[in-house]
């Protein structure tokens, strides 16, 4: 959890790096919390024309895609690129496959242009 509260502090930081362990446990425990929000919207019946989420997780989707935005760029700039990069999501199927790969990728080593390895630092 406490990477989760991480990412969303650190929601106006595009410079610097994010980690693989801090950008895929915040991607973890934001599906959570929108299966989460679908479930409440099943429950009380919020859901839109026939799909199954709703109001509930409009409102979740919408507070966290700043966040989310972040933490994508941050974990670019560990790999090395640009947050620029990120717009490759918009390339029809490759894009999201291309970016995936992206983020699984190990983080360079040692300092970049982007800051120091954020797995060298202490995180309590």
């Amino acid at each position: 959890m406490k990477w989760y509260l991480r990412g969303l502090m650190k929601y106006d930081e595009l410079r610097g790096r994010a980690s693989r362990t801090e950008f895929w446990k915040f991607a973890f425990y934001n599906l959570i919390f929108i299966l989460t929000a679908i479930a409440v919207d099943n429950i009380f019946d919020t859901t839109a024309a026939g799909l199954p989420y709703g109001l509930f997780n409009f409102f979740y989707i919408l507070a966290i895609i700043i966040p989310c935005i972040s933490v994508v760029i941050r974990r670019l700039h560990d790999v090395g690129r640009s947050g620029w990069f990120s717009l490759v999501i918009l390339i029809p199927l490759i894009g999201i496959i291309w970016l995936v790969i992206l983020l699984c990728e190990e983080g360079v080593k040692e300092t970049n242009k982007y800051g120091t390895n954020p797995d060298l630092i202490a995180f309590n």
